[in-house]
C-alpha cells in the first residue's frame, strides 16, 4: 500500500486530543468489531466516506492503520477486504490463548496490588452498565486499558507475554470475541466469570486464577465449535433441500 500522507483536516485536534483520522479509525475499528462490517467483505471507500461523513483523505489515514493492524487486508485487482480467518485458524489462536492468558492471570495475581485489583473491579462495574450486557444480548469490549483480558495480561508485568497477547494477535481475536458474545446466556456467563477470576488475583491465588482463566477461553472456545457445528448442520440441510 502506497504511504498516505497526513492531511491538514486529518490532523486537526478536537477538545479529547484526537484526530479526524483518530475517530474515523474507532469507529471503523468499532464496526469491523460489532460485525457492522463483516469479515471478508470488501470495503468501499466512497460508502465509508458517506457514512462517517469524511473525505477520503482522513479516512485513508485510518484504512491504512487498520492494515497495520491487520483488520484489513488488500488484494490485488481486488481491493481492501476486512480480515476473515478461517476456523481453524480461529480454534488455534483459542487454544493459544487458552495457556498464555492463564499464565498471564496466574502472574497478575502474584504481581497486581490492591490499586490495580479495585481499577478492574471499577471496569467490570463500567461494563455492567451497557445495556446490550444488561439484556443479556452481548458483552462488548474496547479496547485497551476498557478491555478486561488486555488489563490482565498487563497486569502480569511479563514483557513477552505483553508482547505476543496485546499485539497483532489482540486485534484478530477482537474480530470475533464480541460477535461470539452474541450466543444466547454467554455474556452474563461470561461477565460472571470475569467476577470470578478478579477475585482469586485479588486473594493472590495464582493456581485459582490461572485455572478459572484457562476454563472462562475453553469455554469460549466451546462456543465457537458449537457455532461453526450449527453453521454446517445449516448449510447440509440447504444443499438437500
Amino acid at each position: 500500500m502506497k504511504p498516505v500522507l497526513a492531511t491538514p483536516e486529518s490532523l486537526e485536534v478536537d477538545a479529547t486530543g484526537s484526530t479526524l483520522a483518530d475517530r474515523v479509525f474507532t469507529a471503523i475499528q468499532d464496526a469491523i468489531v460489532k460485525g457492522e462490517l463483516r469479515a471478508g467483505s470488501k470495503i468501499s471507500e466512497a460508502e465509508l466516506a458517506t457514512r462517517y461523513g469524511v473525505s477520503r483523505g482522513p479516512l485513508r489515514e485510518a484504512l491504512r492503520r487498520l492494515e497495520g493492524r491487520q483488520l484489513l487486508s488488500r488484494v490485488p485487482h481486488v481491493g481492501v477486504r476486512v480480515m476473515a480467518l478461517s476456523y481453524t485458524q480461529l480454534l488455534e489462536i483459542y487454544q493459544v490463548r487458552e495457556v498464555l492468558e492463564a499464565m498471564a492471570a496466574r502472574l497478575a495475581a502474584e504481581h497486581m496490588d490492591a490499586a490495580q485489583v479495585q481499577s478492574l473491579r471499577q471496569l467490570l462495574h463500567l461494563h455492567e452498565q451497557q445495556a446490550e450486557l444488561q439484556q443479556g444480548r452481548a458483552y462488548f469490549q474496547s479496547e485497551g486499558d476498557l478491555d478486561f483480558h488486555y488489563r490482565i495480561v498487563q497486569g502480569s508485568g511479563n514483557a513477552v507475554l505483553i508482547q505476543m497477547l496485546c499485539g497483532e494477535l489482540y486485534h484478530r481475536v477482537r474480530l470475533y470475541r464480541y460477535q461470539f458474545s452474541l450466543t444466547e446466556g454467554r455474556p452474563h456467563k461470561a461477565f460472571r466469570e470475569h467476577h470470578r477470576i478478579i477475585d482469586a488475583i485479588a486473594e493472590g491465588d495464582a493456581e485459582m486464577a490461572g485455572m478459572l482463566m484457562q476454563r472462562h477461553i475453553a469455554a469460549a472456545r466451546r462456543n465457537i465449535e458449537e457455532h461453526f457445528a450449527e453453521r454446517a448442520e445449516s448449510d447440509a440441510k440447504r444443499s438437500v433441500v
